[in-house]
């Protein structure tokens, strides 16, 4: 398995040798407010809510006065934003009272702040603290299963098989190639095989082949 991570992740990296996420984000809270209103959306959905948005809050602070009401506002056009909107005060009031404000560097606090999750901690240290972790959402959960990379009947499963597979020195960037690759290549529905640049890793395309 090794070997198949490492070809792998090397054909990914030629192609994009510096992944970035698609969210957009002025600093470490703006990132994390852009993770928390991504779940069940779209990230292209997320940006065009967020740029009027963070043009006028880019701090805990500035959110908390801000308010419920105003935020759902910007956010309307978003899954779910009325239970985000109340998540994003809420975590806004618990940054400023137990962190002061800034955004911790770990993974367990990150997940008591109301609307984080796992995955949403693991993007916000990869992203912001430059940590090795890895973010399974769909795409990668998916991906994953479907080229016979990581199986796991959960995120959390995936996660951990992704932990042990991928080799060291893609492990940074390996969140990113795998969602990339989810959302324009190996989609959920007719997969784009043909222009897959690792079909010949991938078990459900040799599935398809015979």
């Amino acid at each position: 398995m090794y070997s198949k991570a490492n070809e792998l992740f090397e054909r990914l990296k030629s192609i994009n040798p510096n992944p970035e996420t698609e969210l957009k984000y002025l600093n470490p809270y703006t990132l994390l407010i852009a993770v928390v209103l991504s779940a069940q959306a779209t990230d292209k959905g997320v940006n065009k809510a967020t740029e009027p948005l963070f043009k006028v809050v880019d701090t805990p602070e500035k959110m908390i006065e801000l308010g419920e009401e105003n935020l759902k506002d910007y956010i309307k056009t978003i899954g779910l934003y009325k239970t985000k909107a109340k998540n994003i005060i809420n975590l806004s009031k618990k940054l400023v009272s137990e962190f002061k404000g800034v955004i911790p560097a770990d993974r367990e606090l990150l997940e008591t702040l109301p609307g984080v999750g796992r995955k949403t901690a693991n993007v916000v240290l990869n992203v912001v603290f430059g940590m090795n972790t890895i973010a399974v959402d769909t795409h990668i959960f998916r991906v994953s299963n479907r080229t016979g990379l990581a199986s796991g009947k959960t995120p959390l499963d995936v996660e951990k098989e992704l932990e042990r597979v991928v080799p060291t020195e893609y492990r940074f960037y390996a969140h990113h190639w795998l969602i990339l690759h989810g959302r324009y290549i190996c989609t959920a529905r007719a997969p784009k095989c043909e222009m897959c640049p690792i079909s010949d890793l991938c078990d459900y395309y040799e599935s398809l082949i015979g």
